[in-house]
């Protein structure tokens, strides 16, 4: 059976098939649309962004029932991103997936756009809900998958939250209330990219096992490598077999995924690019470029 985006699925059970070259490309093509926009905006949230390519991938490429010439289809799944600063590549996937035309993402962050620094659902096509206020699009995406439960609908609701942002009591509020009310079809994916706005996270305030804790909060919970998409399609849809508990996937991540240089730059939450950045920054827009066959860069 397939749903509406031509992925296959299987209802009530695991299906494990994984074209995994053509989802790569995918999430190639994700990294490639975050990197020219935020350079053509010339300043932006590079690391958080970077962070969650291969999660949006496995989302948007695989696992989520979306239309994308009717965002609003109400059989669709929900997404939200509650860490909101990591738009810019929610946008690009967006684009990607056909949502609006991809010249809108040169638009981002300017006055007019339909694509602000943190993405509002009444400007976008395919935003589910506004979010930048961290905490707060946790306790929507809970209120969603509880909305759903209520009214018998299969829709599922997934939500990538911050490490930083769990910093956040109202996170743990949020998660609670998920687990007391067996909410399992929500999917949490944590972005463990184990930096925040001002430094390390085990630093201002240390999270300690994220698997020991969600394990407590009453989730069913796996800790995976959160740059490989085989491993975190296969979280997610075990977690969906089991069929029991609300689901948190801990995606073991690095600020500024998938571009060498910008991984190791201790100040990449947030970058102004200079010089040497801007260089490094088109170097892999050029790689990705080449990579999808697409030439290089102008």
């Amino acid at each position: 059976m397939f749903d509406i985006a031509g992925h296959l699925f299987t209802k009530g059970g695991i299906n494990m098939s994984l074209d995994t070259q053509k989802l790569e490309l995918f999430r190639d093509e994700i990294r490639l649309k975050t990197l020219k926009e935020l350079y053509n905006l010339g300043f932006g949230h590079y690391g958080g962004s970077l962070s969650i390519v291969e999660a949006l991938a496995v989302l948007y490429g695989k696992v989520m029932k979306i239309d994308p010439e009717n965002p609003n289809w109400e059989e669709r799944d929900y997404f939200i991103l509650s860490k909101g600063h990591g738009g810019p590549s929610l946008y690009a996937t967006l684009a990607a997936k056909g949502y609006f035309p991809e010249d809108l993402l040169y638009t981002l962050n300017q006055n007019g756009t339909k694509l602000p620094s943190h993405p509002d659902k009444n400007l976008t096509p395919g935003v589910d809900m506004t979010t930048g206020s961290l905490g707060q699009g946790i306790s929507a995406a809970v209120g969603v998958a509880l909305s759903h439960k209520l009214a018998h609908k299969d829709n599922y609701t997934y939500c990538i939250v911050g490490d930083g942002e769990l910093n956040e009591g109202q996170c743990w509020e949020a998660f609670q209330f998920a687990a007391h009310h067996r909410l399992n079809q929500l999917v949490v994916l944590v972005d463990d990219n184990k930096k925040q706005l001002d430094g390390l996270t085990k630093d201002i305030i240390d999270p300690l096992d994220f698997v020991e804790k969600f394990n407590a909060f009453g989730f069913y919970v796996r800790r995976v490598d959160g740059a490989s998409v085989q491993e975190i399609y296969e979280a997610i849809e075990k977690g969906k077999a089991q069929n029991a508990k609300p689901i948190a996937i801990i995606l073991d991540t690095v600020k500024g995924q998938g571009v060498p240089y910008l991984e190791e730059k201790a100040d990449n939450h947030h970058i102004r690019p200079s010089e040497a950045d801007e260089a490094a920054i088109l170097s892999a827009v050029d790689e990705l470029e080449t990579k999808l066959g697409k030439g290089v860069k102008g």
